[in-house]
């Protein structure tokens, strides 16, 4: 009989990326979703051979009848403290009742493990699940992938095309890991069904500093891009408050602040593995790890640059 996986959160960018690659497994592949998920959506699922099951996230005796017999409960739900802390919860807590073996969390970020606490909202919510889910009867497994790519040229806007800058604070030689969300997902559905998958699976599909950044985007726009220092990253932190307490933006999910925060975090040096996990599944590897040429191009060439 083949695997069941269960992903929460499927209608989303990463969920549905998610649920590709596992469609181009030997598994059988479910979608939790809400009732009031989007129609267009949940029939787009269906088309692809998914089964949809539309639940009340908030009632924990339907969300276990939902995961009986999965082999894998994978969460990709993105928002924050009424997602990934208290519906998430629930979520364990129904595959915990329903004898569920496996649970990936949705983290898909830098590693926080040797980050100060309240230093980075978005990270402490998923500190917080960690602390909640790691006595619980189930094998949990979390992917630390460093940085999207494609937020380079988006929430963390590295890469200044206007100016032809490439933004940094502290040392542009401190190496950065990023991954593409196509990338994540496929190592999310190997890891899905791989019972013998890590505790914590560290991937990247480039380590790049600010250097190298500036670097190949130079190579593949054609035009010198030029490092610009906006200052050390004492001087990055005071902007994150000055920009936190004149912008709250407390209910956004990417308020200007919080991709400031994530840039301070990996330019310490302290969100990154001298050795990564890339090789856990070599199929995978070889296919995302083309080199920083070509890792970076993707989000690049995206660009309407002129």
């Amino acid at each position: 009989m083949p695997q069941k996986i269960l992903v929460a959160g499927a209608t989303g960018n990463l969920g549905g990326k998610i649920i590709n690659a596992l469609l181009q497994k030997d598994v059988q592949v479910f979608a939790l979703v809400r009732p009031t998920s989007s129609s267009e959506k949940i029939q787009q699922l269906k088309e692809k051979g998914v089964t949809v099951l539309q639940v009340n996230m908030d009632d924990i005796t339907e969300l276990a009848n939902a995961c009986k017999g999965m082999s894998c409960i994978v969460s990709a739900m993105a928002g924050l403290k009424d997602v990934i802390m208290d519906a998430q919860k629930k979520l364990l807590d129904a595959a915990v009742a329903a004898g569920v073996p496996r649970f990936i969390a949705s983290d898909y970020s830098i590693d926080f493990t040797n980050l100060v606490p309240g230093k980075n909202r978005n990270l402490d919510m998923r500190r917080e699940f960690h602390s909640y889910a790691q006595n619980k009867p189930i094998t949990l497994t979390t992917i630390f992938n460093g940085a999207f790519m494609e937020l380079l040229t988006g929430d963390m806007p590295l890469i200044l095309f206007k100016r032809k800058w490439i933004l940094y604070w502290g040392s542009a030689l401190q190496p950065m890991d990023f991954t593409t969300t196509y990338n994540v997902a496929s190592f999310t559905a190997n890891a899905a069904v791989d019972a013998t998958a890590p505790r914590y699976l560290h991937i990247a599909g480039s380590r790049m500093s600010s250097k190298e950044i500036g670097e190949v985007t130079s190579a593949v726009t054609g035009k010198n891009f030029k490092l610009f220092k906006a200052g050390g990253l004492g001087f990055l932190e005071l902007m994150i408050k000055l920009t936190k307490l004149f912008s709250p933006g407390k209910q956004e999910l990417y308020p200007p602040w919080q991709g400031m925060q994530y840039m301070r975090d990996m330019l310490q040096g302290r969100a990154i593995k001298d050795v990564n996990d890339n090789n856990c599944y070599p199929e995978v590897y070889a296919v995302c790890n083309y080199g920083i040429n070509f890792a970076i191009s993707i989000p690049l060439l995206k660009q309407q640059y002129t």
